[in-house]
């Protein structure tokens, strides 16, 4: 019998920080409503930690750091997709066209929505406010509404009838996205794949290869910026510098044009990764000074910022998994990575940005397409959630600290076998 840590909430608060508007279903938010979210986000809620005896042994990664599998979720009819989560919930989305809203800490179905809307291929929270990219190339916002009891309901849909009414009849807001075919430029031409959201901002990358940036308070789209020389699969943000990650093996660092914040974005660096080998996903770290992103021949490759990120130099090429990263998340100093091998590589950051591998997760059937960790401290580890295409949401328990008080050297190589839940230690 071990000892599992669980969390038990102090309170109940919801993702809700203003009061829903008497409608259920208006094409637009007030502006109330939006600069209530964008200033006061609500914080999020309060956990106490208690121990449960469980039934579950602890399985070492290596001589040191363990984990610990809690829970799968069954509920999807499609491919999980993307994670996030949102105050109390935990959202999982899929390519089956609905949003499961999981309620903490017992993880018991909550409610559904976005029925209907088509797959789901990316999901950012802010506040009450929840953002949804779909393969129709349309981003649609959703609140949580206190008087429908937690109720997710749609908000509105980007572009917006404001947007689009604005910059139809000018023939110069049209641009070519393919031979006698024309699209507003507010419009991506092909599906969203990954959202982002930073400084009262989201930015949205698509296949068309485009990275299209809209302002929270009036959901208006600001730029559309033309990004790379193939499908964008990723961005991330972090002090003002937006991160694109792309098919064509390169990650781009955007910026605004001034300190002030203002103006049109431009590009400040390039992080090159391997020649003809596609960036899947990228992470940042919070101070901004530590970009990861994970390729399709399974490198996870690290670049410092210096000067004020101005620029940026590699740091580590680490070969993370036998097939390719799909997707990554950073929890401190700790770097997960879930790979089409349906395994979780867990890495912790060492001097100089280089990765010191911990340990490898297994468990799914299916490659791993999307990790969400969470930012509470759980018994001395965090709790690690991973979506698959085996249509399964695993949650886990993993170590921050050695068992013996004591970090792995990060010159060690550790290489686990997932079928016995061992860990061979090769100097």
């Amino acid at each position: 019998m071990a000892t599992i840590p669980l969390l038990i909430s102090s309170s109940t608060p919801s993702c809700s920080s203003s009061t829903a508007s008497t409608s259920s279903f208006r094409s637009s938010a007030s502006s109330e409503d939006i600069s209530d979210d964008i200033e006061n986000p609500p914080k999020p809620p309060p956990f106490e930690l208690l121990d449960a005896k469980l039934p579950i042994q602890s399985i070492p990664f290596s001589q040191s750091f363990s984990y610990k599998p809690l829970a799968v979720l069954s509920g999807h009819v499609g491919s999980i997709s993307c994670l996030a989560l949102c105050g109390e919930f935990l959202l999982s989305a899929s390519q089956g066209n609905d949003i499961i809203v999981w309620q903490q800490p017992d993880l018991r179905p909550f409610t559904k929505f976005g029925h209907g809307e088509g797959s789901v291929k990316a999901l950012v929270t802010m506040g009450s406010r929840v953002f949804t990219a779909h393969q129709d190339s349309r981003v649609r916002v959703w609140k949580v509404s206190r008087r429908s009891e937690n109720v997710f309901r749609l908000v509105d849909t980007l572009p917006t009838k404001k947007d689009y009414l604005g910059k139809f009849m000018n023939k110069s807001n049209y641009v070519q996205t393919r031979r006698h075919h024309k699209k507003l430029w507010i419009e991506h031409a092909d599906s969203i794949s990954c959202l982002a959201i930073s400084n009262g901002l989201v930015y949205s990358g698509s296949w068309d290869k485009t990275l299209k940036v809209w302002r929270i308070s009036d959901f208006k789209c600001l730029e559309s910026i033309k990004a790379h020389d193939d499908a964008v699969n990723a961005v991330a943000a972090s002090k003002g510098v937006v991160y694109s990650a792309s098919a064509d093996g390169k990650i781009k660092a955007w910026g605004r044009e001034n300190q002030a914040k203002i103006g049109s974005h431009v590009l400040k660096g390039i992080l090159e990764g391997h020649k003809d080998v596609s960036v899947n996903s990228v992470v940042v770290s919070e101070d901004s000074r530590w970009v990861y992103g994970g390729g399709s021949d399974g490198f996870v490759m690290g670049w410092e910022g210096v000067r004020d990120c101005s620029s940026w130099k590699l740091v580590c090429e680490t070969k993370a998994h036998q097939m390719a990263v799909l997707s990554m998340c950073l929890v401190g100093e700790f770097l997960c990575s879930g790979s089409a091998d349906k395994s979780i590589g867990i890495w912790k950051r060492q001097a100089f940005g280089k990765l010191c591998k911990v340990g490898a997760i297994c468990g799914h059937e299916g490659p791993v397409k999307c990790l969400q960790g969470s930012p509470n401290n759980v018994g001395g580890g965090f709790l690690l959630y991973s979506g698959s295409l085996d249509k399964s949401l695993r949650v886990w328990w993993v170590s921050k600290h050695s068992s013996n008080g004591e970090d792995e050297e990060d010159h060690v190589t550790t290489r686990t076998s997932c079928q016995y839940g061992k860990s061979i230690v090769l100097n």
